[in-house]
């Protein structure tokens, strides 16, 4: 009886292609939304997660907004390095400057700072090497650089010739010594030039870096980041005469952690939304089938009069709004999928299908269908027969 029933469903689905077409069209639309939406919105927040999770989850930064008229020293990171808990510290200091070569210059971001803060911040080269704590002592003009700035201001396509090179940093000769590896975590639609030299050596060519406004540090661990940062509070409260609000401690445990509050927040929210557009396909599902019973009074009656019961006639209509309701869903994935590959095309990015997103389309699509085809299967069912092959149309 159910494979007769999808039969006939079939045939009254494909018997008027652009009714059905139209009929699953909410579907569609609410389906795309929900896929597409989400996976844009886990995609890109994928992307900040992992550039925060290659930073450590370990890291600490920390902001100096008063100091008390006894500004912090670089040599002071040797003392944050001896507090509890705290393996690695380095102060940094980041402004824009031009970097040029030749007849090729272009604005960058310019990061100050000592050896450390590579490891830190989970950098790696490509080739070179790191700043030593010899270049910042003598104040020396080394520079590392990212691949976009060996690439398109230098001319190189093989990160090793770079190394060596002379750029010029608003006026001032630095020697390459290292080319950090590609970040895939970083959008290569749109070149980001970025640049790390010795802190001396930034204090020296700043208007404005004078002390140590900015540093961070590692824990030891992940699970002392918090005894970690209890450490160093401390011991900054003591050294800016026991003010606590001279400084802001920024754990980058808890920003992954509000990173994903958000993420998850963002997908209920956008999910909400795409529901109400499947809801409405629902109701269209459901006009169409109380159109489509009207329309089919007399074969009702004459199925009635033959023989069949009201449980095969509502099977019937039931296989049929939920037929329509499926392959409106599978449409709507199929669409998800062409729309994100035309994202990536287009705007150079990676977004994949959320395949649990998906799963919950296809089964939120089939309650959808089962739901708002119940009642015109129910009326369907409970015609009677004699009225029924009176009907007149």
């Amino acid at each position: 009886m159910i494979v007769q029933s999808v039969k006939m469903a079939w045939a009254s689905v494909t018997g008027n292609k652009m009714r059905s077409f139209l009929t699953m069209l909410g579907i569609i639309i609410g389906v795309v939304a929900l896929i597409v939406l989400v996976s844009i919105v886990n995609g890109a927040t994928n992307r900040v997660t992992d550039a925060i999770s290659s930073m450590g989850t370990n890291t600490l930064t920390v902001s100096i907004s008063d100091d008390k008229g006894n500004p912090m020293s670089l040599s002071e990171m040797s003392d944050v390095v001896g507090i509890d808990n705290i393996s690695e510290a380095a102060a940094t200091a980041t402004e824009n400057f031009t970097l040029s070569y030749g007849d090729e210059s272009d604005s960058a971001s310019v990061t100050g700072t000592t050896g450390d803060y590579f490891d830190i911040d989970g950098l790696e080269l490509a080739s070179g090497r790191w700043i030593r704590q010899s270049d910042v002592d003598n104040h020396t003009n080394v520079i590392i650089i990212n691949q976009d700035v060996a690439l398109d201001i230098l001319g190189v396509y093989n990160t090793e010739d770079a190394v060596g090179m002379t750029l010029s940093v608003d006026g001032n000769h630095y020697t390459v010594v290292g080319v950090l590896a590609d970040d895939e975590s970083v959008s290569t639609s749109m070149a980001s030039y970025a640049a790390y030299i010795p802190y001396t050596s930034m204090m020296r060519i700043s208007d404005s870096v004078f002390d140590v406004t900015s540093f961070v540090c590692a824990a030891d661990s992940d699970d002392v980041l918090d005894a970690a940062e209890s450490s160093l509070g401390k011991w900054l409260t003591a050294r800016f005469d026991n003010d606590d609000e001279a400084y802001t401690i920024t754990n980058m445990s808890e920003v992954a952690d509000t990173m994903d509050s958000v993420v998850n927040t963002m997908a209920v929210m956008l999910g909400g939304i795409a529901a109400i557009s499947l809801l409405v396909g629902g109701i269209g599902i459901m006009n169409i089938m109380l159109v489509s019973v009207t329309e089919r009074t007399r074969e009702i009656g004459i199925r009635k009069a033959i023989g069949a019961s009201e449980g095969s006639i509502m099977l019937q209509f039931l296989i049929e709004a939920l037929m329509v309701s499926l392959l409106g869903c599978l449409l709507g994935i199929a669409f998800s999928w062409i729309i994100l590959q035309i994202i990536n095309v287009v705007a150079g990015y990676s977004f994949a299908m959320n395949h649990p997103v998906v799963l919950i389309a296809a089964a939120f699509s089939m309650v959808i269908g089962l739901v708002f085809g119940l009642y015109p299967a129910r009326k369907a069912a409970r015609k009677r027969p004699i009225e029924a092959l009176h009907y007149a149309g």
